[in-house]
C-alpha cells in the first residue's frame, strides 16, 4: 500500500523589486509555515519579475507538479501588475469584471474623500469562477478556485493584506482540500560542532527514517537539525519526533542545547541563573556583539556584569590593563592576549567567568601566520583559563558573527 503523503503546494512570488538585492520574499516563509500547519508541504518556491509570458509559463509548470499554487503580489492597477493577466492565459479562463468588487472599491475611495482612479477598476477584474477573496485591508482582492483538480491562490503581495486574507477568507476554504495528514517541525540546535562533524555523528541515524525527514542547516548562530514529520494526529507526529529527537541527542550528548528554539545566548542566561554565576565580556573582534546577545535575553542583568569593547591595543592597555609588553610579543591576536583580556575583565567586574575575543575580521590585516579569519577566544573562571584559535572563512560581517558564536559555545561548555 502506497503512504500517505500530505498535500504538496508551490508558491511563486510576483514583482521584479524583489530580484533586487533591496527587497526580500518575506511572504513565502510566513505561508510555508502556515500551509504546514494545515498540512500542506511546500515543495517549489520561485521569485518571478513582472514579466507576463514568464509568468504564464511558469503557472503552467506548477499546473503540472502542485497540488496546490499560490501566487503573491501583481494584483494592483497599474501595467506591471500582470498575474490577472498570465493566470487568465494559463487557465485559458476569461477575466470579468465583478460589480461587487468594483462597488467595494469605489466605497473605499470615497470613505478617504478621494474619487477612484479609472486605473483601478482593473483590480475588479476577476476569473470567472473564482472566489473573490476581500481585502480588509486593501485594494487588491484576492481569488480562489479550483481547476482540474488543482487550487490556485492569488493573494496581494503586501504581507499585512496578505496574512490577513489568508487566515480569514483561505484557511476556511483550503482546510477540507488540505485532507488528514498534518506536518510538525522540531529544531535541535548544536553548539561547538562543524556541520560536517554533526553529519557524520547522526547520518547512521536518520538515514533509517523517512519519515521525519532530517536537514542540516549551518548558520552564524550553530548548526541546526530540522526534524520534519508528518501524520494523521498530533500524538502520532510528537511521538515520531520524540524517537529520531531522542537518538540524536543521545549520539550528540550535550552538544544539543536546545530542542525548543531557544537561541544558546538564552540557554547561557538559564544555566547562569541556576547556577547564580556571573558573566563579564571583553570584545575586540566582535565590537561588542557578544554583549549584545547576551544582555538580548530578558533578565540578563541578574547575571550579566558587564563588557569592555576594547578594540585597539592602547584600549586593551587601558581599560584592561594589558601589558604592553605582551601585546608587543605575542600580538594583539593570540592565545595569550585572549587568556589575558578573560583573566582582566573577570577580575574588573568580580564575575565568575570572564570571556574574551580577539582577532582579524578583515578585509585588511592578516598575515601568512595570522590571515583574515583568524580568532582566538579566551575564557577565565575560579578554576582554570584556556583559549582556543579558529579560523572562519567569509567577509568581515561572517567572521565577527561566528566568532562571536564561537565564544558562547565556549562559555556554553564550561558551564555544563
Amino acid at each position: 500500500m502506497k503512504p500517505l503523503r500530505p498535500r504538496q503546494a508551490e508558491i511563486i512570488a510576483t514583482g521584479s523589486e524583489l530580484l533586487t538585492p533591496f527587497r526580500m520574499d518575506t511572504n513565502s516563509l510566513w505561508l510555508t509555515d502556515r500551509l504546514n500547519a494545515l498540512g500542506i508541504e511546500v515543495a517549489v518556491k520561485m521569485v518571478v519579475g513582472d514579466d507576463e509570458s514568464l509568468l504564464e509559463r511558469l503557472i503552467r509548470e506548477a499546473l503540472a507538479r502542485s497540488e496546490v499554487i499560490i501566487l503573491t503580489g501583481g494584483l494592483g492597477p497599474t501595467e506591471d501588475d500582470v498575474t490577472r493577466k498570465a493566470l487568465s492565459r494559463a487557465l485559458s479562463r476569461p477575466l470579468v469584471l465583478d460589480e461587487q468588487v468594483l462597488k467595494r472599491l469605489r466605497e473605499r475611495f470615497q470613505s478617504r474623500g478621494l474619487v477612484m482612479p479609472k486605473i483601478n477598476e482593473r483590480q475588479a477584474l476577476v476569473l470567472e469562477g473564482a472566489i473573490v477573496l476581500e481585502n480588509r485591508h486593501g485594494t487588491a482582492p484576492g481569488m480562489f478556485l479550483e481547476h482540474a483538480g488543482r487550487v490556485l491562490i492569488c493573494l496581494p503581495g503586501p504581507p499585512l493584506e496578505m496574512q490577513a486574507m489568508f487566515e480569514s477568507e483561505v484557511v476556511p476554504l483550503l482546510e477540507p482540500f488540505a485532507g488528514d495528514l498534518k506536518i510538525r517541525r522540531r529544531t535541535l540546535r548544536v553548539a561547538g560542532l562543524s556541520e560536517s562533524a554533526v553529519d557524520q555523528a547522526i547520518a547512521p541515524i536518520y538515514t533509517q527514517y523517512a519519515n521525519p525527514r532530517t536537514t542540516i542547516l549551518a548558520t552564524t548562530s550553530g548548526i541546526e537539525i530540522h526534524l520534519t514529520a508528518s501524520g494523521g494526529t498530533e500524538e502520532e507526529i510528537e511521538a515520531l519526533l520524540d524517537e529520531l529527537s531522542d537518538r540524536i541527542e543521545q549520539a550528540l550528548g550535550a552538544r544539543v542545547f536546545t530542542t525548543r528554539g531557544e537561541s544558546l545566548e538564552e540557554v547561557i542566561g538559564r544555566l547562569c541563573t541556576t547556577k547564580r554565576y556571573t558573566l563579564a565580556v571583553a570584545e575586540s573582534v566582535t565590537g561588542g556583539l557578544i554583549a549584545k546577545r547576551l544582555t538580548d535575553v530578558p533578565g540578563s542583568s541578574h547575571y550579566f556584569r558587564g563588557g569592555v569593547t576594547a578594540y585597539s591595543d592602547a584600549a586593551k592597555v587601558a581599560l584592561l590593563g594589558i601589558p604592553a609588553d605582551l601585546l608587543a610579543t605575542q600580538g594583539a591576536v593570540s592565545a595569550e592576549v585572549a587568556e589575558a583580556m578573560a583573566r582582566a575583565v573577570k577580575q574588573h567586574f568580580g564575575a565568575t567567568m570572564g570571556l574574551a575575543v580577539t582577532g582579524i575580521a578583515g578585509p585588511e590585516g592578516g598575515t601568512p601566520e595570522k590571515p583574515v579569519g583568524v580568532v582566538f577566544v579566551g575564557l577565565a573562571d575560579d578554576v582554570h583559563v584556556e583559549s582556543h584559535r579558529h579560523w572562519f572563512p567569509g567577509d568581515r560581517t561572517r567572521i565577527r558573527e561566528l566568532a562571536a558564536q564561537a565564544a558562547l559555545a565556549l562559555l556554553y561548555e564550561r558551564l555544563l
